[in-house]
């Protein structure tokens, strides 16, 4: 069997439902193949970066594997940025890069989009993927691509799998499907058993999730295991969204003073804290309103359980909470927090400025009468302002905070689900990545995308609102959008925002911009919060 065919192949078999890219000379018989198996549908867009974004958000929502092909040098090396994004977030991305000839390898000759050495790329893609394979021997390669594909799944980050164009329709065989590496059932044995105790003898437990829940797909099996235990459960910043599905949802959002009193106040005060799938960040735990001993935590995370000074390395999160979940005995003696606080609906629609609560206000009224849709949201107030809309499945970038993610996640997203989504955007990311709104119309997509304009990188201003730096021109969105292959709404009053989404809702088939022009200074009530803590934090000098 050729190289591409038996990768196509595995890639279908691991999971991999379609695959985002942008061909080059070095990529171009990889696409060729790519285009003529139709093994996935290959949809390609027109920078780098918004390849990695829809490839990252794409596998956020249906699992398996997400796919980036890209040509090597000046196209890997601008898909890096959302690559290390992947990777800090766990999310499961095969990079494809085309590469030079064997024989251009050999020719001593510098080649075109090589960097430092021939091999830059593939050291620059050692920092930021698990694992990574050069195809450059057909009787190596089957073995490479089924070891990657195998450490992608089950360390739930990028890999990077490298093939000379020279090699594409080499016969290589059929890549073998690898058993899970073994798992020592002992030592899951032992951690359940350790952490059931704990949990069992403490007064206030607290079950937080956060990405690996949701990359793992144990969302069900989680919540199962918070209902039999008797545990209340909340998400971090960037697991908002988890459990959304579930019977029992969570209780909130842990923000430390960013967020809800009662949320923070059941987190630091809990003598069990279990951290299953938490990503140990600054954006997570920052922003404590008192010092959390994670020393004394329960921490199930990257394939290995601590619980004070004890480890148990190896120990893979879907065997804990499988184990978890056979062991645990019901608890019917647990305090239970009551729900949280309604999103705010019943927007008032007059002629009052809008402002990003008003945007989380108006969102919650259209989703209650027209049904919930997938979200995915850039970084920025936009993403704080998400706090404030009811707890549905949202893709962002909210650990590693980088921006240009929302519009091409978005597009991911539609890709996943095959529903409509909704994009939240600032005026600043959008200006990056925003473009890519006009591949909508030759593949059929139709998202609302909001762009928070308030001509200003409004989340950097609100932590120095002095710098100048931070202003942006106004640029008319809403003015593109028709060259682009959509429609284009500006509104400048809650009525207008209103109106535009019901508008929006009804145009259906081709995406819908909605350009929210806000005053400067104007923050959702999450990034205020987070920005007094930030500040009496620096004050203090923590």
């Amino acid at each position: 069997m050729q190289l591409a065919e038996a990768l196509l192949q595995a890639l279908q078999r691991g999971g991999a439902r379609e695959i985002f890219g942008i061909p080059g000379d070095f990529a171009l018989p990889l696409f060729a193949a790519i285009e003529r198996d139709d093994t996935l549908p290959l949809y390609t867009l027109s920078h780098e970066p918004a390849v990695g974004f829809a490839a990252d958000a794409a596998v956020r929502f249906h699992g398996g594997l997400g796919v980036a092909a890209i040509t090597y040098g000046a196209g890997a090396f601008n898909l890096v940025n959302p690559i290390a994004g992947a990777y800090a977030e766990r999310s499961p991305v095969v990079v494809l890069s085309g590469a030079p000839s064997l024989a251009e390898r050999k020719r001593g000759l510098l080649v075109h989009h090589q960097a430092r050495t021939l091999d830059s790329q593939l050291n620059v893609y050692r920092e930021i993927t698990c694992d990574q394979a050069v195809l450059d021997d057909p009787a190596t390669a089957a073995a490479s691509v089924a070891r990657v594909l195998r450490a992608c799944h089950e360390r739930s980050q990028p890999v990077y799998i490298e093939i000379p164009r020279d090699m594409v329709g080499v016969d290589i065989g059929t890549i073998p499907e690898l058993p899970p590496s073994p798992v020592d059932a002992e030592a899951v044995a032992a951690a359940v058993a350790e952490v059931l105790r704990r949990l069992e003898q403490a007064r206030s437990p607290v079950l937080v999730v956060d990405a690996e829940v949701r990359r793992f797909d144990l969302e069900m099996e989680v919540a199962e295991l918070a209902e039999c235990l008797g545990v209340p459960v909340v998400t971090t910043f960037m697991g908002r969204g988890l459990l959304a599905d579930t019977p029992n949802p969570p209780m909130g959002t842990y923000l430390g003073l960013a967020g809800r009193p009662e949320v923070t106040e059941l987190v630091e005060s809990s003598d069990a804290l279990f951290l299953l799938g938490v990503i140990l960040s600054d954006t997570n735990f920052n922003m404590a309103m008192r010092q959390i001993d994670l020393r004394h935590a329960i921490i199930a995370t990257e394939r290995q359980v601590r619980l004070d000074f004890h480890t148990y390395p190896e120990v893979p999160l879907r065997d804990l909470v499988g184990a978890l979940v056979a062991a645990a005995r019901p608890s019917g003696a647990r305090a239970r927090l009551p729900a949280p606080p309604a999103a705010p609906h019943g927007l008032t629609a007059d002629e009052s400025p809008i402002t990003p609560t008003d945007v989380a206000t108006a969102i919650n009224d259209m989703m209650r009468d027209h049904g919930v849709m997938p979200m995915a949201s850039d970084m920025g107030d936009c993403f704080f302002t998400a706090m404030d809309i009811e707890h549905t499945a949202i893709v962002a970038p909210g650990y590693y905070a980088g921006m240009g993610f929302g519009v091409p996640g978005g597009l991911g997203v539609q890709v996943a689900t095959g529903e409509r989504p909704l994009v939240l955007v600032g005026d600043g990311a959008f200006q990056m990545t925003g473009w890519e709104l006009g591949n909508c119309r030759r593949y059929g997509w139709d998202p609302i995308v909001i762009v928070f304009n308030n001509a200003s990188w409004e989340m950097l201003r609100a932590f120095q609102p002095s710098a100048r730096y931070n202003d942006l021109p106004d640029w008319p969105f809403h003015e593109l959008a028709d060259s682009l292959g959509g429609v284009g709404l500006r509104v400048r009053t809650r009525r207008e925002l209103a109106e535009a989404l019901e508008h929006a809702v009804a145009d259906q088939g081709r995406f819908v911009l909605i350009d929210v022009v806000m005053e400067r200074g104007q923050m959702s009530s999450t990034l205020s919060r987070y920005v007094e803590a930030f500040e009496r934090q620096r004050s203090q000098g923590s």
